[in-house]
């Protein structure tokens, strides 16, 4: 007996209808917010030249896509971070890059209280369950051999006791070169912001793959 014609149709359309089923679901994309000063905020710079901005494109390069929020405020001390982390942050962040203490340090602040400004930050993060990505700050010599050894040890200490990343040192290849910074000599311009994405990039895109 001949098989119905509705039937044939319906056969051959199998296969059609289950290569049509719902797509796989597309992976949602990181989210990165650097929580920071003048220096995030691209002080004296159009927002795409800015460091966070070219941290994005850098972290394409890299074959790690985030989208990396600014979260900067200029003239910020670790105690205004600490003031404004739960709002700044928002909760959808996959890592939060802590980038503050300039500010402290150009006005002297005891280092104990800078550490327990950031050692309160982190600890509000991770309560989020928000991974941390540390940026320390270098003292120059010049302030006192004694504090400069003192603040630059908060960095690598709160680090390893909070058991977050950590990356030395934020200017890095910037600080101190006068062609990479603004008339100032603290900002940095365009190609010092470059340098520091490109830089950051990499303790970025290892703290995102190692985010569980």
């Amino acid at each position: 007996m001949a098989e119905p014609r509705h039937t044939r149709r319906a056969l051959f359309a199998w296969p059609l209808i289950a290569a049509a089923g719902p797509a796989p679901a597309q992976p949602r994309t990181k989210v990165v917010t650097v929580l920071g000063d003048s220096i995030t905020a691209g002080y004296g710079l159009a927002r795409a030249a800015a460091f966070p901005a070219q941290l994005q494109a850098q972290l394409a390069r890299l074959g790690a896509p985030a989208a990396v929020r600014a979260a900067g405020v200029s003239g910020d001390t670790t105690a205004g971070g600490l003031a404004r982390v739960d709002f700044s942050v928002r909760k959808d962040t996959d890592l939060a890059v802590v980038a503050l203490g300039a500010n402290d340090l150009l006005q002297g602040q005891d280092p104990r209280r800078t550490r327990a400004n950031l050692d309160g930050i982190i600890k509000k993060l991770k309560a989020r369950r928000i991974d941390v990505l540390l940026a320390g700050i270098d003292a120059p010599v010049e302030v006192g051999g004694g504090y400069a050894r003192d603040f630059n040890a908060i960095f690598p200490a709160l680090a390893r006791a909070n058991g977050v990343a950590l990356y030395p040192n934020l200017l890095a290849g910037v600080a101190r070169t006068p062609s990479l910074n603004q008339a100032d000599g603290i900002h940095p311009n365009a190609r010092g912001a470059a340098i520091i994405a490109a830089r950051l990039a990499p303790a970025v895109a290892r703290a995102l793959a190692a985010r569980r």
